[in-house]
């Protein structure tokens, strides 16, 4: 993509002042790291990390169709929650190849807001205009929204000296509309790093305020602003999937570990199909056994063939060792081998993809 193309969110000039160091990302100048990655994500598992995800997409869908129009695209069930509550799910092409994952928040009955993946915004509103059988009101409005994450175990602690609303009551995947530092924020108790904390949506005019209030209210805390390459590597050792490495239109949610984001009870695009095809391949996590980095793209070598691929790999800084998601055989065994740059085949073993989950807190 030509440099004219890029996009900066509302918060570049705040990545530039903290010596964020800046690349392309789906169309984006993001920060990849400010202080350094390792660091970083030790932030966010010990304390909190500020991220600006404004790259991400949202769609507003309204009107007395809103929910049909929400079931028919999605494979989880809309209809079990309720007002202030967001669902995770995929949605799907018609043979059950996943279009992209995705966020919903339901306001109301006639009025949700889907949050979308930076890559896949005009590909996903295209594919929902197409699929608007039912002449529902949709909107992208990415461009006037602005988003920022704080991650951590402090990451209620210091939000919540910047506002009246009583954050411990927003269950997780559960939002409220609140006031935070004089800005009507929707603040949503969800993430992308395995840890407890917020994501928070408002206008892009406000981006300074909030992100200031954030960093000053943080700093005695220890909360680091906090790039795409952490972001990366804490979502990968919670095994939470990324769109175009671990899951995509060739991949379905009975492939990937995305099973329990079906209900077969509703009906939505891809449902005879994930019916009728049993998967022939399943995404695992694995661990090497030796000293090496697994990366993207890498084949798995079973029997000496190659019989899968890695989708995401890298070095936990929090366990110390090196990890990943593939995909193999359904029928496969619990040890393989990784082959790195061509040449040589490194040992590993199956392991859960959850390879990281935070303790809940203890109630006294």
């Amino acid at each position: 993509m030509e440099d004219s193309a890029i996009q900066r969110t509302p918060f570049y000039e705040m990545h530039v002042q903290h010596r964020g160091r800046m690349v392309p990302f789906a169309g984006w100048e993001m920060p990849v790291q400010y202080e350094g990655i390792k660091a970083e994500h030790l932030a966010v598992r010990r304390s909190a990390g500020l991220f600006d995800v404004s790259h991400m997409g949202e769609v507003d869908v309204k009107g007395p169709q809103a929910t049909a129009f929400v079931q028919n695209l999605i494979t989880n069930n809309v209809h079990k929650i309720v007002q202030n509550q967001c669902l995770y799910s995929p949605m799907c092409y018609e043979n059950a190849g996943i279009v992209d994952d995705l966020l919903v928040y339901k306001h109301d009955s006639e009025h949700y807001m889907l949050v979308i993946n930076a890559s896949n915004v005009e590909k996903d509103f295209s594919w929902m205009q197409k699929n608007n059988s039912v002449n529902a009101e949709l909107k992208n409005i990415s461009n006037e929204t602005a988003q920022l994450a704080v991650q951590g175990p402090r990451a209620l602690a210091i939000l919540q000296t910047l506002t009246s609303a009583n954050l411990e009551s927003i269950k997780t995947f559960w939002f409220q509309m609140i006031e935070l530092s004089g800005v009507r924020v929707l603040a949503s108790r969800t993430g992308y790093t395995g840890e407890d904390g917020f994501e928070l949506y408002f206008p892009p005019e406000h981006a300074k305020t909030v992100w200031n209030a954030i960093v000053n209210a943080g700093s005695s805390e220890g909360l680091q602003p906090t790039g795409l390459g952490a972001r990366d590597s804490l979502r990968l050792e919670a095994g939470l999937m990324l769109y175009g490495n671990d899951i995509d239109e060739n991949s379905t949610p009975f492939e990937a570990p995305l099973k329990w984001t079906v209900d077969l009870n509703t009906e939505f695009i891809g449902k005879k199909a994930l019916q009728q095809n049993p998967p022939n391949k399943k995404l695992v996590g694995f661990e090497l056994l030796e000293k090496a980095v697994a990366r993207h793209g890498n084949p798995v070598v079973i029997n000496g063939n190659e019989a899968g691929v890695v989708t995401s790999g890298g070095y936990s800084p929090l366990l110390e060792k090196s990890i990943g998601l593939a995909y193999v055989p359904v029928d496969h065994p619990e040890t393989f081998q990784i082959r790195i740059r061509k040449e040589k085949d490194v040992e590993a073993k199956k392991c859960g993809y959850r390879f990281y989950k935070r303790k809940k807190k203890e109630i006294a």
